[in-house]
């Protein structure tokens, strides 16, 4: 099957005021060459004349309101894409980010993918409110479907969706591992799958934190679309899960980001006559 899109997802902490640490992050993003790209805690004007010499041809929207960090989608010059911000992912918390909802249409197809960037917190509220997030879009799912013509829509839900569990007391614990495994189960209801990754974890805070490397950031698609492999997944995760040694994965959290980047190509889908 031919490609359709090319996406990377990557939050890449407190993205603000720093040129040569814009250059790095840049750099590393462009040389995925993706059709699609989405940032995480943008934050501050800065970024923006390192991302138009970056990235030149591409159109961006990046969300907005009392949140700090931001929200920011690139799409490649060429490529229809339709914008939504949707506030009802802030969930009534002002701040709380919004989630931002791209349809792009390829040879005809439209295919729908909403960036998230879920609370982080594994206390109860935290665990709440993420949970009411994933079932937003879970709902969203289900409007799209009805609104495809064979009922099944071409949706992808991705991001950092901060899937750390709960630690509420001595004895009252829900693993990270059951928060994803249950956010898998629940995609399942709604035809959507989570996508495997080349590596099992995509953050850590570096060699020296008491936080183990967990996995935060995940992708999820309708379960009839198709990925192209990539390094034996349909998401290949790149930074520092690819360094065996801990001084340069230290090194490279340090200098571009405690979260690593994750690429896929969604392939095309036939269209539905």
């Amino acid at each position: 099957m031919a490609k359709a899109l090319r996406v990377a997802s990557w939050n890449i902490e407190h993205f603000k005021d720093d040129p040569s640490r814009a250059d790095r992050v840049l750099g590393t993003l462009k040389a995925v060459r993706p059709d699609v790209f989405a940032l995480y805690e943008v934050e501050g004007k800065g970024v923006f004349e390192p991302l138009v010499k970056a990235f030149p041809g591409y159109q961006f929207h990046i969300t907005e309101g009392a949140q700090v960090q931001e929200i920011l989608v690139g799409v490649k010059g060429g490529i229809t894409g339709f914008f939504s911000q949707r506030l009802e992912f802030q969930i009534g918390q002002v701040s709380l980010r919004p989630g931002s909802l791209l349809t792009v249409t390829v040879a005809g197809i439209h295919y729908s993918l909403l960036f998230l960037h879920t609370k982080s917190s594994a206390d109860p509220i935290g665990l709440g409110l993420r949970d009411a997030q994933f079932q937003k879009a879970f709902r969203l799912k289900e409007v799209l479907d009805a609104q495809a013509a064979d009922g099944r829509s071409n949706f992808i839900v991705l991001g950092d969706l901060n899937t750390m569990g709960l630690d509420y007391a001595k004895g009252i614990a829900i693993a990270a591992d059951a928060e994803i495994t249950r956010l898998a189960a629940e995609a399942g209801k709604v035809g959507m799958r989570l996508l495997s990754k080349s590596h099992p974890a995509t953050w850590s805070n570096g060699s020296r934190s008491r936080y183990k490397p967990a996995d935060l950031d995940h992708v999820l698609a309708s379960t009839h679309l198709a990925f192209k492999p990539l390094r034996g997944a349909e998401v290949e995760v790149l930074g520092w899960p690819l360094l065996a040694d801990t001084t340069a994965r230290d090194a490279w959290i340090k200098q571009y980001s405690d979260h690593g980047l994750l690429v896929f190509e969604l392939q095309k889908r036939a269209a539905v006559t």
